[in-house]
């Protein structure tokens, strides 16, 4: 069982309990032999006790126990390519499937690389040690230990730019529809190649999940709606209605239960989804208390003052996270193509599936509550 109030006794107890030091209530170092045969959550559970094996196994804990209760709306934020690496179809999309996110927050990179596996482009494992002036001799694209052809890219590009100029992308949206329309041809292109489970894109436009984008200029996609412009398109982002809407979904969050976050990496993403907090209280003038769960896996220092590294409790000064629920607030300093596949396969081994919540059918009816609760009135004054 997840206990936070004994893990922040660990930290501050001085106190005798039974004639015991407090410090000394934690369980026994024994771990068990692994054995063939065990699962993910066996694994964690038995053999994950100390260092960031034994943050990452509080992580899963407090993912399955706290965060996926039924009035718990969970955000989840993307940054670092993890698609190219397949974490897309291992992990993200089984936790949309699963409910087990509710809405999303990436780097435009992630989705146009999520792009290339539902267009039937290929991926490879290689290496990181090759001349990389050889590859681009070669037309070969390489991400770390990711090698692909350059017409992959080449290929991706076509379908935004062609795409831009459909009739249901001219005129202006938030990231969340646009998302949504491309999930929805996505979706086809699936179909067509009868394929499935291949892209975050299509699973969340099949589920309902909003996804956003925290800087839609920075990616090839942004690009290629840009070039499209150039050429007529009246395909537009607004960001303002990214900014809004996902207030108003951590509003109803609070309102009716709790909001928790699941931060894989940091950046523009992590900002993205815990600014939301501040632009309720400090900007709409609306009172809250900060997201209630937090959870980040990343590999950034909290020393350089840099947003990948602040820490939850840094967090709380401004607002972001609740500070009632600070004891539960975990941060685990690992690399995300590892944490993910182990916090996915325990979370479904550990918890059922929940009801979608399809928030992204729901984005209107939360603006207008936001908007009609907000005090504030034109000149800036409540």
């Amino acid at each position: 069982m997840f206990e936070p109030g004994a893990a922040l006794l660990m930290r501050e107890g001085l106190n005798e309990m039974d004639g015991q030091s407090s410090f000394l209530l934690g369980k026994k170092i024994a771990a068990p032999a692994v054995r063939a045969g065990m699962t993910v959550r066996e694994l964690v559970e038995s053999t994950f006790l100390a260092y960031n094996s034994a943050r990452l196994k509080e992580a899963c804990r407090l993912f399955t126990v706290k965060m996926l209760e039924p009035n718990v709306t969970i955000g989840m934020s993307l940054s670092g390519a993890l698609t190219p690496a397949g974490l897309g179809s291992s992990c993200i999309i089984p936790l949309i499937e699963h409910g087990m996110v509710d809405w999303i927050v990436s780097t435009g990179a992630n989705l146009y690389h999520d792009t290339h596996f539902a267009l039937g482009k290929a991926l490879h494992a290689g290496s990181p040690f090759v001349n990389d002036t050889v590859l681009r001799e070669n037309g070969i694209v390489r991400i770390y230990d990711v090698l692909f052809s350059y017409d992959v890219l080449l290929d991706t590009d076509r379908f935004y730019y062609e795409l831009m100029f459909a009739d249901e992308f001219q005129r202006t949206m938030g990231t969340a529809e646009f998302h949504n329309l491309v999930g929805k041809y996505l979706a086809a292109r699936e179909e067509a190649l009868g394929v499935k489970g291949t892209s975050v894109l299509v699973a969340a436009y099949r589920a309902d999940v909003p996804v956003y984008t925290s800087s839609p200029g920075d990616s090839s996609i942004g690009m290629n709606v840009a070039a499209a412009a150039l050429k007529g398109s009246r395909c537009a982002i607004d960001p303002s209605l990214d900014v809004n809407e996902t207030a108003a979904i951590v509003y109803e969050a609070a309102q009716n239960g709790h909001s928790a976050v699941v931060i894989f990496g940091g950046g523009s993403p992590k900002n993205f989804m815990l600014q939301t907090e501040p632009h309720i209280q400090e900007v709409l003038g609306l009172e809250e208390s900060g997201h209630t769960y937090f959870l980040q896996f990343t590999d950034a220092r909290p020393d350089t003052g840099g947003l990948s590294g602040a820490t939850p409790s840094e967090a709380v000064s401004c607002g972001k996270v609740d500070p009632e629920y600070l004891p539960d607030a975990i941060v685990c300093y690992l690399d995300t193509t590892v944490a993910m596949p182990i916090l996915t396969a325990y979370a479904i081994d550990a918890h059922p599936a929940r009801p979608l919540r399809r928030l992204y059918a729901r984005r209107g009816e939360m603006l207008k509550a936001i908007a009609s609760a907000s005090p504030r009135r034109p000149g800036g004054e409540a």
